[in-house]
């Protein structure tokens, strides 16, 4: 029960890994602050407790996934358990659980200046309650998912289908795939999990894409932790080590990736090309039309799917579907992919800050017409932070820095006595272009384009830019002024 006329120093939105991330900073950083975090799930872990598909795992290192200050001991990559304990133990240690709301659900957000605070409209979704409670300080960790909602194309025909189509976002727990034929809609990070977890227990699962993707056969188990594990060292050490390899390893994808693609693209395809059955096509079903990395790449802990693909119980159908028909997917080609099941890993929406209204005294906020401070503040909106991390690094490196510099915004509230500070436009700024805050030609993949128009913008100068790599980002927000382009009042 959540107590009406509540207020509170801080209401971090959203229990998942950067929640639960904020909410370790608070707790030990700002002791004597008042925080609770609001959950609409029934438990936490956000992703990792939404999706319930088979072989569900992290696609990226979990010693870079992980928080910095919380030592990872397992594996290099990791189920979704593994990584729901992992957050029970952050929990546990920091005295967080009476701290987290569960089934609360925020459908409205209200600042006013003149209180200088928010008031959040909250419905439970386990009673259908509705109450409300105040906050000085906003901060929006609910990720960037509709997991209400995943995106499904329409296909013609889809009603004549006589099997079972399921979205992996909406899994049921019953689905039997025992010595069935399945269909896997898809060849992103999703499929690349889903597929070899199926092809273990059907008789066989045809992944079908569109076009071909990227794929990097990470080893579960990092070669330098093999060497590690003889030595006995205290886990902090393991995990600041493995740490700092999985950091240089990523950034070196990523700025090759920007700096010389034609090099990446050849390492890609040259590391996976001996993992494939003999004869694999690979200029049709391997070699993308984008440069790497201008989508997500795939990440294939020990190969995996593609030893599926060498014991003959996968496959790979490079097409485009025609309609379904009874029996199965119907390709442009005329061949019918027959199927008891079709699984649509056609990916997601974003939600912009959890599709939840906004109002700043009493007027609503168009996030499209509104700018990006840093990746952290919106333009003219008080009191705000947002959590948002990487697309090609392990989303929680950039949480721990973002997280830093809301800490260091809080100590300069205080120290000036200012109720609120907000991203204001400086005199410079007039004029300054609005662009996507996603640039297709640097990062396009169908969720973000089909975003655009309803996200917040960037600029070409810097306070007003978002989407860096971590190489720059660990220099630079470390450093970041934070006067320039707030207000404090």
């Amino acid at each position: 029960m959540t107590p009406e006329n509540e207020h509170l120093d801080v209401l971090i939105i959203g229990a998942g890994v950067s929640g639960i991330g904020a909410a370790h900073r608070l707790r030990t950083e700002f002791p004597e602050r008042s925080f609770v975090i609001l959950e609409a799930q029934d438990a936490p872990g956000g992703t990792w407790w939404t999706h319930r598909f088979p072989g569900a795992r992290s696609d990226s290192d979990l010693f870079t996934y992980g928080y910095r200050h919380k030592p990872w001991r397992g594996a290099s990559i990791a189920a979704g358990d593994a990584i729901l304990s992992y957050l029970d133990e952050v929990i546990d240690e920091d005295d967080l659980a009476d701290r987290i709301r569960y089934h609360h659900r925020v459908t409205a957000l209200d600042w006013s200046s003149d209180d200088a605070r928010w008031t959040a409209q909250v419905v439970r979704t386990d009673t259908g309650e509705r109450t409300q409670l105040t906050a000085s300080f906003l901060w929006m960790c609910q990720g960037y998912y509709n997991h209400d909602e995943p995106y499904t194309p329409e296909w013609p025909g889809t009603e004549t289908f006589e099997g079972t189509t399921v979205h992996p976002q909406a899994w049921p727990a019953d689905l039997d795939v025992d010595g069935k034929r399945v269909v896997v809609i898809g060849s992103g990070s999703t499929a690349a999990t889903v597929v070899p977890a199926l092809a273990a227990k059907a008789e066989h699962v045809t992944m079908l894409q569109r076009s071909p993707s990227y794929w990097f056969p990470n080893p579960t188990v990092h070669e330098v932790a093999t060497m590690l594990a003889p030595l006995d060292l205290p886990p902090e050490w393991t995990h600041e080590i493995l740490r700092r390899q999985y950091v240089q390893q990523l950034d070196w994808l990523a700025t090759t990736g920007r700096d010389d693609p034609d090099q990446l693209h050849e390492f890609l395809i040259e590391t996976i090309r001996p993992l494939l059955p003999e004869g694999t096509d690979m200029e049709k079903h391997f070699t993308p039309r984008y440069r790497p990395w201008q989508q997500r790449i795939a990440f294939v802990p020990d190969g995996d799917l593609f030893e599926a693909m060498r014991e003959g119980t996968a496959s790979i159908v490079t097409d485009t579907i025609t309609e379904f028909t009874e029996k199965g997917v119907q390709v442009s080609s005329g061949e019918v992919l027959e199927a008891d099941i079709v699984v649509t890993a056609t990916g997601f929406d974003l939600a912009v800050f959890g599709d939840i209204p906004f109002r700043v005294d009493g007027e609503p906020v168009d996030f499209a017409d509104r700018v990006t401070w840093r990746g952290i503040m919106i333009s003219g909106v008080p009191n705000m932070a947002y959590a948002f991390g990487y697309f090609r690094h392990s989303w929680t490196l950039r949480v721990d820095l973002v997280n830093d510099v809301v800490g260091r915004i809080f100590a300069r509230m205080a120290e000036r006595g200012a109720a609120s500070v907000v991203p204001v436009l400086r005199p410079e700024d007039e004029g300054m272009p609005r662009l996507p805050w996603s640039d297709p030609d640097n990062f396009n993949p169908g969720y973000v384009l089909r975003s655009q128009d309803r996200m917040f913008r960037q600029s070409d100068r810097e306070p007003w830019t978002h989407m860096h790599e971590h190489d720059h980002e660990r220099v630079a927000l470390p450093e970041a002024d934070i006067d320039d382009g707030l207000q404090y009042r």
